[in-house]
């Protein structure tokens, strides 16, 4: 086994690297992403929520309609779940996009 020298770098060690600063088309381009898979996980949840409502549970075993009844609650709301934090990031990058373009708009004045 060999020693590594001073000269290669550790691939265990950290490396402070500079952050990336947003630009407005950054966030308008994020925005736009996040906006269109928050719009699919909408028509998602849409479609397993219709789904759901039209294919009721048959069975006389209570204990089968209560674990398909929280089964349906817990998918329908994983897809909404995930509808929300797609549509609050669209939302958040929009407004941060706005914030940058008055910041930018303030500086020329």
């Amino acid at each position: 086994m060999t020693n590594p020298t001073p000269t290669q770098p550790n691939p265990l060690s950290v490396t402070h690297e500079e952050p990336v600063q947003p630009t407005l088309m950054r966030c308008f381009m994020g925005s736009l992403i996040s906006g269109g898979f928050a719009y699919a996980c909408m028509m998602l949840t849409s479609a397993i929520a219709s789904t759901f409502a039209n294919k009721p549970i048959h069975s006389d075993n209570p204990i089968a309609v209560n674990i398909s009844a929280a089964v349906r609650t817990l998918v329908t709301g994983v897809s909404t779940l995930a509808t929300f934090i797609f549509a609050f990031a669209a939302l958040g990058l929009f407004c941060l996009g706005l914030q940058l373009l008055f910041q930018k708009i303030t500086k020329k004045a």
